[in-house]
């Protein structure tokens, strides 16, 4: 079993998109509850405390904007909208909020900026365990039972990259992307010899599985 990595609460009234971002952030191990109007904000962070808030600015019976003034406690948020203009950004950033996301956004791309802001406000589990795996993100090291695997830079990079994305198959060249640069002008495969090499030092044959025609997917619930 995986610990939650985060408890996040969505904001956001159009539920289909509400949906669809819980179901990616659960899928890579947060722990979300959604609401669907500006003022049920509040009746939610007086039951349970929130890692992070994903707030749109267009809501009914409170904006966004005047849910960030009203909150009293002090809780990350990243907004979600539809409203792109540099003032409405500027706005946004001026009333607190840790980051700004433009509607429509690549999921993976949001899953990064969650992960950068949980990380920038230390919100972010620095542990990830899994059988006997520990990965300690703040110190880069891999232990197996209790000892401590070496890894090469890159395959800690796909390591890490593995574990954010968890339950989602990578494509080989986002992977290429993560561990290497966007420069890098290797072969694809390289890919391949690196993730052999993690399974067999990590054991992970049934946990790092193959995505047919696409590229890789760590399996962990």
């Amino acid at each position: 079993m995986v610990r939650p990595m985060a408890r996040i609460l969505i904001v956001e009234d159009d539920k289909s998109i509400n949906t669809l971002i819980r179901k990616n952030l659960e899928l890579v191990g947060h722990d979300c509850v959604s609401v669907f109007d500006g003022e049920s904000v509040f009746d939610e962070i007086e039951k349970q405390a929130f890692d992070l808030i994903l707030l749109d600015i267009m809501l009914p019976k409170l904006d966004g904007f005047s849910v960030i003034q009203k909150m009293s406690e002090n809780i990350p948020v990243i907004f979600l909208t539809a409203r792109g203009a540099v003032q409405d950004r500027i706005t946004g950033l001026n009333l607190g909020a840790d980051d700004y996301i433009v509607k429509p956004f690549d999921m993976m791309e949001m899953q990064a900026r969650v992960q950068s802001v949980l990380r920038r406000t230390n919100k972010a589990d620095e542990l990830f365990e899994l059988g006997g795996v520990k990965v300690d993100f703040s110190s880069r090291e891999v232990f197996f039972n209790g000892e401590l695997v070496d890894f090469a830079p890159q395959e800690f990079l796909l390591i890490e990259a593995l574990i954010k994305n968890r339950n989602i198959a990578l494509t080989r060249d986002k992977l290429l992307e993560i561990a290497w640069g966007y420069d890098y002008g290797g072969d694809t495969r390289t890919v391949d010899v690196h993730i052999h090499n993690i399974r067999k030092k990590l054991h992970w044959d049934n946990v790092v599985k193959t995505a047919y025609k696409v590229g890789y997917r760590l399996e962990a619930r």
